[in-house]
C-alpha cells in the first residue's frame, strides 16, 4: 500500500472498490437490521390503533396507504429478505460451511472464509431482495 490510499479518511470506510462486497454486505446488514426495528417500533404503534376503534384505525389506514407507505413497505420487505438471507450466509460461515479448509498465512494473506461461495452467498441475498422487493410491489400495485 502507498502513502495515499491511506488519505481517504472516513469516506475510504465507505469505498466498496477498495473493500470488496464483504464491506458492502456488512454495512447493509447493519442498515437493514436498524431499518427493521424502525419499522417493528412503528408496526406496534400502527397496530396499537385500533385500541382508539374504528375511526383510529381508518385514520392510521388512510395514513400508510398511499404511494409513499407502499413504497416504504417495500423497501422493508427488500431488507427483510436481504437480512435472513445474509444472516444465514453468515452463521453458516460461522460454523466452518463453505470457508474452506484452513491455510498457512502467507503473504499477501487472502482469508479463506472470504471466497466465492460466501460471495455468491452475498449477491444471491441482494438478488434475492431485489426480486421480493419487485413482487411486493406488484402485489401493492395490482400488477
Amino acid at each position: 500500500m502507498t502513502q495515499d490510499e491511506h488519505k481517504e479518511g472516513i469516506g475510504g470506510m465507505f469505498n466498496p472498490t477498495r473493500y470488496g462486497i464483504e464491506r458492502v454486505a456488512y454495512w447493509l446488514m447493519r442498515l437493514s437490521g436498524l431499518g427493521l426495528l424502525a419499522y417493528f417500533i412503528a408496526h406496534i404503534y400502527e397496530t396499537s390503533n385500533i385500541l382508539r376503534g374504528q375511526v383510529g384505525w381508518d385514520e392510521m389506514m388512510q395514513m400508510t396507504q398511499t404511494l409513499e407507505g407502499h413504497i416504504i413497505l417495500a423497501i422493508v420487505i427488500g431488507m427483510c429478505v436481504f437480512h435472513t438471507v445474509n444472516g444465514v450466509r453468515v452463521m453458516l460461515g460461522y460454523g466452518g460451511i463453505g470457508v474452506g479448509k484452513p491455510a498457512r498465512p502467507d503473504y499477501p494473506y487472502e482469508p479463506a472464509s472470504q471466497n466465492y461461495r460466501h460471495k455468491i452467498g452475498i449477491y444471491s441475498s441482494i438478488v434475492l431482495a431485489a426480486a421480493a422487493m419487485m413482487y411486493g410491489l406488484a402485489v401493492m400495485f395490482g400488477e
